[in-house]
């Protein structure tokens, strides 16, 4: 395959370094351009995060020596150099929203991170697993948008990876209500322990808006296309607390969920187990061969032993009990800068290439 020609915004960040160590050696994806803000355009890659890379890899040789542009004032240049970006910028809101927003109209598809753009109506919010076809959303976007070859497409936040993949596998039994504690590790707020020591043998039971995110984008994510228009989903009720835990990478989530029609308990872990993927046909080099894996010790999942499974893209399933408020409760794991973020992005890019959503430019 020809490969496609990757600019990564944000490159300088924890999501836009994981990207970095994720794309070395894709064999679809090969970045040829780095953009961070302008205190950092100019700067060799390596000299730029010389204090702070952040992976638990080297930085790729191919990457070291790449000189980063300006997100913004650099945008025409870049168009010329991609085929498409990953956005992994740390902005306000409405500056990444005009930035995506500026690259699509130049005719760069866009494969976001951020959360900016997750309500935008034409915008596809998307877990490749779960609900592949909402990238007909491209189509209507262009024509609403006048849009030739430009799009934006974005994945949800690293909280709900791991249980809004469950649900979706329970969704023939109809969860109505659900409440679900998040307990999240740092590097979702781009830390490291060194960067952060206040975090060291401490809890914060406040993340600014990972509660309404956590309890309104599964509703995005399980509604209905009908009319070219999607439809958010009403149910289930979702009610969020989210933690901020010691620990370097993975997020938790316990979970209680009321069904409309309660499974046994084999039928529960066989949901799960028999999980239909409709990946795997299309053979995408980051999607994993087991999406995901269900315990049946009430001791697993755990952060340090599974956050990396299946490479950090399959979902950890385990401590599951009754419950005499709900039906069942269970505790899923996911790792959030992998699966969670620039994994999940990089998966959703494969899933668009193979759709015919990403090609090539026209030279």
């Amino acid at each position: 395959m020809n490969k496609l020609s990757v600019g990564i915004l944000g490159a300088t960040g924890m999501v836009g370094q994981r990207f970095i160590q994720l794309l070395d050696g894709h064999p679809w994806f090969n970045v040829t351009v780095v953009a961070a803000s302008p205190q950092s355009a100019g700067k060799v890659y390596a000299k730029a995060v010389e204090n702070r890379w952040e992976m638990d890899t080297p930085i790729p040789q191919p990457i070291r020596d790449l000189i980063l542009q300006a997100v913004e004032s650099d945008a025409n240049e870049i168009a010329k150099q991609v085929d498409f970006v990953f956005c992994a910028l740390d902005m306000d809101k409405e500056d990444i929203k005009r930035i995506e927003s500026l690259y699509a109209a130049k005719g760069i598809p866009v494969v976001s991170n951020n959360s900016a753009h997750r309500w935008t109506a034409d915008i596809p919010m998307i877990i490749p697993e779960v609900n592949p076809e909402h990238t007909h959303l491209i189509n209507i976007q262009r024509k609403n948008r006048g849009w030739r070859e430009g799009f934006i497409a974005v994945k949800p936040n690293c909280s709900i990876q791991s249980y809004v993949s469950v649900l979706s596998a329970l969704k023939e039994f109809e969860p109505l209500q659900v409440n679900v504690v998040s307990l999240q590790s740092i590097s979702g707020a781009g830390k490291t322990f060194a960067s952060w020591p206040e975090m060291l043998d401490n809890v914060i039971p406040y993340i600014q808006g990972e509660e309404e995110k956590s309890e309104k984008e599964p509703l995005k994510i399980w509604g209905s296309l009908e009319n070219d228009r999607l439809t958010v989903a009403s149910v289930p009720e979702i009610s969020a607390t989210c933690i901020r835990i010691p620990t370097e990478n993975g997020h938790l989530a316990s979970v209680a969920v009321k069904f409309r029609k309660k499974p046994t308990r084999c039928q529960f872990v066989d949901c799960l187990e028999r999980f239909s993927n409709p990946l795997v046909d299309l053979q995408l080099p980051s999607s994993p061969k087991n999406f995901i894996q269900f315990f049946s010790s009430d001791d697993r999942p755990q952060v340090k032993l599974d956050r990396d499974f299946e490479n950090g893209m399959g979902i950890s399933v385990g401590k599951l009990q009754e419950d005499d408020f709900f039906d069942w409760k269970f505790i899923a794991l996911s790792h959030n800068t992998v699966r969670g973020a620039a994994g999940g992005a990089i998966l959703m890019a494969e899933l668009l290439l193979k759709q015919g959503h990403l090609r090539k430019k026209k030279l």
